[in-house]
């Protein structure tokens, strides 16, 4: 039996690894928690997260021998690594709020209602979101920045918003799972050992498959559930334009901010940027104080632009709106880092070594295991670090390429965090798009489930189980 010995408060500091059957306690009351509090009685996810925080806690201490300076540092990993996740979040609410007062935001929202129709918008997003990801490889960007100018679009041209939101997120994840310049695809490679564009090129097929499904549902969806004819577009197009200046220099924030992305700079660093291009475009484009342009990073704005539906649409919060969101990721990065610093997401992972009976099986019991990972640490790094490193020997033994394991993780990690509503992805995704949870939106979140299905398909065909031995294009057959 593995050990750990932590910091003693008073007890023997001796930490033991759970059993698969102890690993999966804490893990059904994480589930019966969320289903009950959130599900059943409706609550925030606040509270339920705290319950299965504190089960975690003590059974970690109690029954894993961990002392309380073990279980604070298995929480204190999770946030670490996360930390990214939570400034990125306070970062983007204050951009939104200095884009919206900048301009740019109405002004994508204007001439978007220009260019596009309600029949073809829903496709046309998807597909945009997933170029501008792939071209910055942030899926949390271009859902932050684009995405809540497409909600406006959208609901100009008729669109539900619901719509609208999954087939951004759908175009966004897909981009990012193809980007170089994604940390994920980054993260993913380098956990397994893998090639960064061997990696790339295993997972093209698969993300081709879904993105292709989901742009033709979304297709579907734009000629017969789209009631809207786009003829009232004025309502929103007259009150923008007769509110904000809409020239060509209100889009200077979206430029420095995307071009930074593009030359490599990474996520945090563009977006703070753009913060600042934002309210140096409030003062230059709309004639706003400089005092009035950092007031509204921080509250908000709240437009007066004579229209209810504009002032609705361009409403933020700012960084002090953020609050909520926030807390909720903190309290599922907590609940991520007792669970995988106290190896019981590890004692889950190693226990899947004995359902693998072919190579088949193996990459789909992987897919499974970056799901849950996912699910019960809210935060996709984990779901690919996980998996990624605890498998690895198991890949080896059964011979086959690191990239099957890469392609493995990221396709079923990544891109399925939204449909978790407790998940960091999935809040912010939620937040910066106007909902309360993602639940709304994920009945219309095409890619996420369609990328796990499509890593099960090509497992099963053979064309996910690649020799180690084998050259760029070979396919193995199924099982040994």
């Amino acid at each position: 039996m593995e050990t750990r010995t932590t910091p003693a408060d008073g007890g023997d500091g001796d930490a033991r690894r759970p059993t698969l059957r102890e690993a999966l306690v804490p893990l059904s009351v994480v589930v019966a928690s969320l289903g009950v509090g959130s599900g059943l009685l409706g609550l925030a996810p606040h509270g339920p997260l705290l319950w299965s925080i504190a089960f975690a806690g003590l059974f970690a201490r109690y029954r894993l021998g961990y002392d309380w300076d073990g279980v604070y540092d298995a929480a204190e990993g999770g946030l670490k690594t996360g930390m990214q996740a939570i400034l990125i979040l306070f970062v983007i609410y204050g951009l939104i709020a200095t884009w919206t007062s900048a301009g740019t935001i109405p002004g994508l929202m204007y001439y978007g209602l220009a260019l596009l129709s309600p029949t073809v918008f829903l496709p046309a997003t998807a597909l945009l979101a997933a170029v501008v990801a792939f071209a910055i490889g942030s899926s949390w960007t271009t859902v932050g920045t684009l995405g809540v100018a497409f909600v406006g679009i959208g609901s100009g041209l008729g669109v539900s918003a619901p719509m609208t939101a999954g087939a951004i997120v759908s175009g966004a994840y897909a981009g990012d799972k193809q980007s170089p310049l994604s940390d994920t695809t980054n993260l993913a490679a380098a956990v397994t050992d893998t090639d960064l564009y061997d990696h790339i090129n295993a997972m093209r097929l698969g993300t081709a498959v879904a993105l292709g499904v989901s742009v033709v549902g979304y297709a579907v969806l734009g000629a017969y559930a789209v009631t809207g004819s786009g003829g009232d577009t004025a309502a929103i197009t007259d009150p923008l334009a007769s509110t904000y200046a809409l020239g060509p220099t209100v889009f200077l924030p979206l430029v420095v901010t995307f071009g930074l992305a593009i030359r490599g700079y990474p996520a945090l660093p563009s977006l703070i940027a753009g913060v600042f291009a934002g309210a140096g475009t409030a003062v230059l484009a709309q004639g706003r104080s400089f005092t009035a342009a950092w007031e509204a990073f921080l509250d908000g704005t709240a437009p007066e632009t004579g229209s209810d539906l504009v002032n609705g649409l361009l409403a933020t919060g700012g960084v002090a709106g953020s609050g909520w969101t926030i807390a909720v990721v903190v309290a599922a990065l907590a609940l991520g880092g007792l669970l995988e610093g106290t190896d019981v997401l590890a004692a889950v992972t190693d226990g899947l070594a004995d359902l693998v009976w072919s190579r088949s099986s193996l990459v789909v019991g992987t897919g499974g295991a970056a799901l849950l990972t996912n699910a019960f640490t809210a935060q996709q790094y984990m779901s690919i670090v996980v998996p990624g490193v605890s498998l690895r020997e198991l890949y080896e033994e059964h011979g086959l390429d690191s990239r099957d394991l890469s392609r493995a993780v990221e396709a079923a990690g990544t891109p399925t965090g939204p449909l978790f509503p407790w998940h960091a992805g999935a809040v912010f995704m939620a937040g910066v798009l106007g909902f309360e949870t993602s639940l709304a939106f994920v009945p219309y979140y095409f890619f996420g489930p369609l990328s796990a299905l499509a890593l099960v398909g090509l497992a099963l065909s053979g064309r996910a189980t690649t020799p180690a031995e084998s050259v760029p294009g070979d396919v193995a057959p199924a099982d040994d």
